[in-house]
Order: C-alpha cells, then structure tokens, then sequence
C-alpha cells in the first residue's frame, strides 16, 4: 500500500479528511489542535503519529511506506466512529465559524446598547 492508496481506502470508509496529514497526498488546509500524520522519517523511512498541539506523540518508525500506511490505517479504524451528519467540509466548517463569530459580535454590540440605554436611564 502506498499513500495514494491509504487516501483513497480512508475516503471509501469515510474517515473525515480533517483527521490526517499525508504531505503530498492529503495535506491539511487548516491544521486542527490534532491529527494523525504518515511523513518520511529524517533519518530515512516512514513515521506515523499523532500531531497534538503542535507535538508529535506515539510516533512510529517503519522501514518502509507499506508499513507505515498499514499502520496509520489501523490507528485511524480504531478511533470511534463520530456521530451521523458530521461530514461538513473544511470550507462549510469555517463558514459557520464566520457565521458564528458575526452572531457573537452582534451580541455583543446589542448587549452594549442595552446596557448604554440603562446607565442613560439612571
């Protein structure tokens, strides 16, 4: 199995996008607080590992890109499946972030109007 390969079984069974960097193949537009990645080692090879706040954790040495796609293959089957309907992509996800940081504002403006009207009143 080879990246291209992973990608395309990952997307068969629906493992959101969002949940993985593969440089090259599936590269993370905005990197999430974690994810899972498969890279050449350094030192030449493959690792695979988690990317949490900006640290890689249980990472994983293999000596070869077969090995290491099977791995991260199993580390991502094994993850609980998220519940139905979360299949928004990145772009809808930060469209509602948008649309959420709008409402947050105008909450905040209406609450000082309010608040401006009640110090007038006093």
């Amino acid at each position: 199995m080879d990246r291209t390969e992973l990608v395309r079984t990952l997307r068969d069974e629906q493992v959101p996008d969002a949940l993985y960097d593969i440089p090259g193949v599936q590269d993370i537009p905005v990197q999430p607080d974690a994810y899972y990645y498969l890279r050449p080692a350094p030192d030449g090879g493959w690792e695979t590992g988690l990317r949490e706040r900006s640290l890689d954790r249980d990472t994983s040495r293999f000596a070869t890109e077969d090995e290491a796609c099977r791995d991260l293959l199993e580390k991502l089957r094994a993850r609980p499946r998220p519940p139905e309907g979360g299949g928004e992509s990145v772009d809808e996800l930060l469209a509602q972030g948008d649309e959420l940081r709008r409402w947050a504002r105008e909450e905040v403006e209406r609450a000082l109007r309010e608040r401006r009207s009640e110090d007038d009143e006093r």
